[in-house]
């Protein structure tokens, strides 16, 4: 489980152009937020996710309450969590509390350690394929752009999936 934050400014990835001609991607006048929230199911390779206009401990809440609500707990879950400080807030702890009631794990990574989360990968597979190299004219088209790619992640018989190497 993590966020991640998408922006109106575009990320810029390695691409293919004809040789002296340099690719120039406008930027947008004014900076413009928005952040999903998701967990990554290691077994099905989908994804569960909200959107949210802030980081903080309500938008956590409201994921956890989404998550709950949106997995099977007779089969163990674990929520892999970093260390932000919106996961370690009263309300949060709260919350997780009940998680854990209902039979989910809730394993903390050490500090400084995101990359162990495997939602981190998704997460630089998501911009490269929904938002690089890309200018959108407002964040509800960026958003629908990446929530294209969130839609297509559930559907198993998309090729434009993520998945990793399980061996």
């Amino acid at each position: 489980m993590d966020e991640t934050t998408l922006s109106l400014h575009p990320i810029l990835r390695k691409c293919w152009m004809k040789r002296g001609h340099q690719l120039r991607i406008p930027a947008p006048g004014q900076q413009k937020l928005h952040h999903i929230f998701g967990a990554y199911n290691w077994h099905t390779d989908q994804t569960i996710w909200t959107e949210a206009d802030k980081k903080n401990t309500d938008s956590f809440i409201h994921f956890l309450e989404h998550f709950m609500a949106s997995v099977n707990t007779d089969h163990p879950v674990v929520l892999v969590l970093d260390n932000a400080s919106y996961h370690h807030s009263a309300g949060a702890e709260a919350a997780l509390a009940l998680c854990e009631e209902q039979g989910i794990l809730v394993c903390w990574l050490p500090p400084y350690c995101s990359d162990l989360n495997p939602i981190e990968r998704f997460w630089g597979f998501l911009k490269d394929w929904a938002c690089a190299n890309k200018l959108f004219a407002s964040v509800f088209d960026l958003l629908a752009s990446a929530t294209i790619c969130l839609h297509n992640q559930n559907n198993l018989l998309s090729d434009d999936r993520f998945l990793f190497l399980k061996t």
